[in-house]
């Protein structure tokens, strides 16, 4: 069948959030955390959503933040954090965004650098119950609206 990149719920998407960014929590704390007006995207790989992340305006009208960027473990390695990262800023850029930014987690800030992110200070702070984290940023190309 192959991968779907798509918009999915926030609730078809708390289990797999849940299951790869906040183990310690329940899915009623997981649905606590979302924001309305959260855009949710994900990978189906035969049916089943194996990778996920989420976009928002937050920052002023072309701040947008990225969140929630989790695989599978059994989906590692395969690109679909990359094609879920692409998309979520493809989709922010055309809401008006000129930047976006997220709170990466340690172990991630190579992945992000390799996705033409920046580290914007060295300072490390401590998402509860998500361990250290270090804010990173990426400019977006602004459209020329000639199309």
């Amino acid at each position: 069948m192959g991968d779907v990149v798509c918009a999915v719920s926030a609730e078809r998407s708390r289990a797999l959030r849940r299951a790869v960014l906040r183990p310690s929590e329940t899915l009623a704390e997981v649905a606590g955390r979302e924001v309305p007006g959260t855009h949710y995207i994900g990978v189906e790989r035969d049916g089943e959503l194996v990778a996920i992340g989420w976009t928002r305006e937050e920052g002023g009208a072309e701040l947008w933040r990225v969140g929630a960027m989790g695989t599978a473990p059994e989906h590692r390695g395969q690109g679909l954090a990359a094609t879920v990262l692409a998309a979520l800023t493809e989709y922010a850029s055309e809401h008006g965004a000129r930047r976006v930014w997220c709170n990466a987690r340690l172990p991630a800030i190579g992945f992000y650098e390799g996705q033409g992110w920046s580290i914007e200070s060295d300072e490390v702070f401590d998402v509860p119950g998500a361990g250290p984290h270090k804010r990173m940023s990426r400019e977006l190309a602004v459209a020329s609206g000639d199309g």
